[in-house]
């Protein structure tokens, strides 16, 4: 007849035995957990043991809390704790328990003023290395999947593509369109008044039409999509990981890479430029807006200026940048997501990474297209 399930602490002149007793399997130590945690803040370190004589069945749930309760109390006792009992399913499920568990914290240490800011930097550089030698190897890995779904156009998740085109890309364009219009009435206005001192508020025209084709169109597309879309990404794909079905996914023979990854990858590639350009109008109309108000150059007379003096090189200069955009934010926003661990607090720092190193790439990669175009002389 097998003993009730349960646990009892014998008192021995040099050690406390912590003895369960019955069985502890997953159907029966549920019911345990809130009390042997309690037990836990009573029992004092380095004075611990084991005692496994009384117990008639285990799993490793069982021997799970078990490991739990002792790790509570002393979380590397392992030297301190003595285990008897002639049982080896229990004692092998233990070490199991044991070697799997998380690794100790580190004790706090309270370093000099100096002392903790170089600690900081250091751990900061480290931290610099790992982020960019991952972020590499998710781009290569992402570059290839993707060459070799493109290779074979029937292997792609097309109503994928579509669905992230919609979210990602037209549902995107009422923001990109009012914050560029703004964008370009603000760079003409002022243009416009500093331009009057020198009598040469005509260049206004040059001006609006360069900034915004170069830089700004393009540039404010994708720290949009920065926010908008690599944050959703990384939600989407993280909250799959919290709720396991990624594992679900490798289980079936469905690889993440392609079938979450590659998808919005095509589909990021094939709006971004889009976006651009509905951005680049949307800024120089807004420019023609204040132009034409205040300081009286016509729609007409803008168009004509901005067609004669200004090279549409221009305008392939920020469309060329907006692909490389599109690569940064998908692939920063699905690896974060890749990298959510099981809880929230982990999804929501992924989800700010995510924004935050979106906006830092493009914003760094746009300075390394524009010194390369000035070397270039485009």
């Amino acid at each position: 007849m097998s003993r009730p399930t349960g646990w009892r602490i014998i008192e021995d002149p040099d050690v406390r035995w912590f003895v369960p007793s019955g069985d502890w399997t997953v159907a029966t130590v549920g019911r345990l957990d809130a009390d042997l945690r309690a037990i836990t803040r009573d029992m004092q370190a380095g004075q611990l043991g084991l005692d496994l004589g009384e117990i008639d069945d285990i799993d490793v749930t069982g021997a799970f809390l078990i490991d739990r309760t002792l790790r509570a109390n002393d979380c590397a006792a392992d030297p301190h704790l003595r285990v008897r009992g002639d049982n080896a399913g229990a004692r092998r499920l233990l070490l199991l328990a044991r070697q799997n568990r998380e690794a100790c914290p580190s004790p706090p240490t309270d370093l000099p003023g100096f002392e903790a800011v170089l600690n900081r930097l250091g751990r900061g550089a480290v931290g610099f290395v790992d982020e960019t030698r991952g972020t590499l190897a998710f781009l290569g890995e992402a570059v290839v999947r993707t060459g070799q779904a493109l290779v074979r156009p029937r292997s792609v998740r097309w109503a994928s593509v579509v669905r992230v085109m919609e979210d990602a890309g037209l549902d995107a364009l009422p923001i990109v369109i009012v914050l560029s219009f703004f964008i370009g009435m603000v760079i003409a206005f002022l243009g416009a008044n500093i331009l009057a001192d020198f009598g040469a508020m005509v260049f206004t025209v040059d001006l609006v039409a360069i900034s915004v084709m170069r830089e700004f169109g393009v540039v404010l597309a994708g720290i949009v999509l920065a926010g908008r879309t690599a944050s959703a990404f990384t939600a989407e794909i993280g909250s799959m990981k919290m709720r396991q079905e990624i594992d679900a996914m490798r289980v079936l023979g469905l690889e993440p890479m392609r079938a979450l990854v590659v998808p919005r990858l095509i589909a990021m590639l094939l709006m971004t430029p889009l976006l651009a350009i509905v951005a680049t109008v949307a800024g120089l109309v807004g420019g023609l807006m204040v132009t034409w108000l205040a300081a009286g150059i016509s729609p007409v007379m803008f168009l004509e200026r901005m067609n004669l003096y200004v090279p549409p090189q221009h305008f392939w200069v920020g469309v060329i940048k907006a692909p490389f955009f599109a690569l940064l934010v998908a692939l920063v926003g699905c690896r974060h997501g890749l990298l959510v661990e099981g809880d929230v607090a982990s999804l929501g720092r992924r989800v700010t990474t995510a924004v935050v190193q979106s906006i830092f790439l493009v914003i760094i990669v746009d300075a390394l297209f524009a010194l390369l175009f000035l070397e270039l002389g485009l």
